[in-house]
C-alpha cells in the first residue's frame, strides 16, 4: 500500500491560517499602561496633546532672534532666564537674548538657540562667538505629534518604545486584547509532574512546563490540565476541563501506535481534524483541527518535537487570536562551520550552536533531549531533499534571542 504523502510545512501553515479566519480575535480589557508591555492594542491611540506643545529649546544656551545676526562677535542684552516648566511671558526684542535651558519654551520673538559653548557671558551681556543657522537647536511645536494624531494603531504589540509615545500622548489606560486562554493537556500513563514520585517505567513530563512558558511569551495565558491516562475515556474526560478556553493543546498520543489515542479519544467529544502528519523533523505527527468552538493542536510527546511544533504552529495561532497579522518566523542566513550530508524528504529543524566560523549542528539530535535544545542557539532549517552542504555555505537559521526561545 502506498504511504500517504506528508504535508509540507508551508502548506500546513497556509491551511492553519486559512482555518483561523473562522475564529475571531479574543475579547478586550482595559489595563494600566504600566502593565501593557507585550500586550496587543485593540483600539487605536489618539494623541490628547501636541508634543511638544510649543517650540522649545533642544540645548542649554541662549534664545535669540536670527534677524539680529551680523558679524561676530555679537553682544546682546540679557533680559530673562527660562527653565523647563517655567515659561517667560515677555517678548524678546531687538538686541536682546534670554538664557534658556533644554526643554524650556522658546520666548515670543526668539527663533534660534545659540549653545552655551559658543557664547561668553559678562554680567547682563552675552557675547555670541559664532552664529548658527536660523532655527537651529529649536524643537518646533508638534515636532513629535499633534493632538488628534494616531500614535499607535490597533492590532499592534506594545513595546517599551510604543508605550512611551502612548504615555506622552496622555493615555494612562489602554484597551488591549485579553490573553487567549490555552489549555495544555499532557497524555500518557508513563508521565508524571515534576516532584511527583516515579514508579518503575515512569518519567517526568517537561512538556507542559515548556509549553506554558512559551505560551506566556507568545501572549497567551496557559492553563495546565491534569495528565490524561492512555484510555479513550480518560482523554475525553480530561478534555472537558478545557471548556471555555480559546485553544486546546495536547502533547503525546498523536502518532499511530496502539497507545496514541488523542484523535480517537477526542473525536467522539467533537474533534474535527484538518490535517495530520507533516513533512518535518522533529514533529511529524502534529495534528491541527477544531475542538468544539476552539482551534486544536495535537503536539507530539517527544519534548523537543513538542517545543518545535509550538514555535511553528502554536505561536501563529495565539497571534491570530490576538488579532495580529500573519508573521511567520524569519530565519537569518549563517555560514556553516561543518559539512552536512544531504537531507531526506522532511524539512529538518536542526538544533545548532554558533561557533567560530558560523553555525554547527549539535552532535546528537534526538527529539527526546531537552538538554540539547536548551543548549542550542537556534534551529538550522534544512528543506526537504536539501543537497549536501560544505563549510561556508549559508543556511537559514531561526535564532533564539539571547539563548532563550523566541517570543
Amino acid at each position: 500500500m502506498t504511504r500517504p504523502a506528508l504535508l509540507p510545512v508551508e502548506t500546513a501553515l497556509d491551511r492553519l491560517h486559512a482555518a483561523l479566519d473562522g475564529f475571531g480575535p479574543v475579547g478586550t480589557e482595559d489595563i494600566s499602561l504600566l502593565d501593557a508591555a507585550g500586550r496587543v492594542l485593540a483600539a487605536p491611540i489618539i494623541a490628547r496633546y501636541t508634543q511638544p506643545p510649543q517650540a522649545v529649546s533642544a540645548m542649554d544656551g541662549w534664545a535669540v532672534r536670527s534677524q539680529d545676526f551680523g558679524a561676530t562677535p555679537l553682544s546682546l542684552r540679557i533680559v530673562a532666564e527660562i527653565a523647563a516648566g517655567h515659561p517667560w511671558d515677555g517678548t524678546l526684542k531687538a538686541g536682546e537674548a534670554a538664557r534658556i535651558f533644554t526643554g524650556a519654551p522658546l520666548p515670543t520673538g526668539a527663533d534660534t538657540v545659540v549653545i552655551q559653548e559658543n557664547a561668553d557671558r559678562d554680567g547682563l551681556t552675552v557675547r555670541l562667538l559664532s552664529l548658527p543657522p536660523p532655527g537651529k537647536n529649536v524643537r518646533a511645536a508638534g515636532l513629535d505629534f499633534r493632538a488628534g494624531d494616531t500614535v499607535a494603531q490597533a492590532d499592534a504589540r506594545l513595546t517599551g518604545r510604543r508605550i512611551g509615545v502612548i504615555a506622552a500622548a496622555g493615555h494612562p489606560w489602554v484597551t488591549v486584547r485579553r490573553r487567549p486562554r490555552v489549555a495544555i493537556l499532557a497524555t500518557g500513563d508513563e508521565v508524571r509532574r515534576p516532584g511527583d514520585p516515579l514508579a518503575p517505567g515512569q518519567i517526568v513530563s517537561s512538556n507542559s512546563y515548556a509549553l506554558a512558558a512559551l505560551i506566556r511569551s507568545f501572549g497567551g495565558d496557559p492553563i495546565v490540565l491534569p495528565i490524561a491516562p492512555d484510555t479513550l475515556a480518560g482523554i475525553a474526560d480530561a478534555a472537558e476541563k478545557a471548556r471555555g478556553c480559546d485553544l486546546l493543546l495536547t502533547t503525546g498520543g498523536a502518532s499511530v501506535g496502539d497507545h496514541d489515542l488523542v484523535r480517537e479519544g477526542l473525536g467522539a467529544a467533537g474533534l474535527e481534524v484538518d490535517f495530520w502528519k507533516i513533512a518535518m523533523r522533529p514533529g511529524k505527527p502534529l495534528i491541527f483541527g477544531r475542538f468544539r468552538d476552539a482551534p486544536f493542536l495535537g503536539l507530539p510527546g517527544n519534548p523537543v518535537s513538542s517545543v518545535v511544533g509550538a514555535l511553528l504552529f502554536v505561536k501563529p495561532v495565539i497571534e491570530r487570536l490576538l488579532g495580529l497579522p500573519r508573521q511567520d518566523l524569519v530565519p537569518v542566513l549563517m555560514p556553516l562551520a561543518v559539512d552536512l550530508k544531504e537531507n531526506d524528504d522532511r524539512q529538518d529543524y536542526v538544533r545548532a550552536r554558533r561557533v567560530e566560523g558560523g553555525v554547527a549542528p549539535l552532535p546528537v539530535q534526538d527529539s527526546a533531549m531537552m538538554s540539547a535544545l536548551a543548549d542550542a542557539d537556534g534551529l538550522l532549517v534544512r528543506p526537504p531533499f536539501d543537497p549536501a552542504r560544505r563549510v561556508g555555505d549559508k543556511m537559514p537559521v531561526i535564532l533564539f534571542p539571547q539563548g532563550s526561545l523566541p517570543a
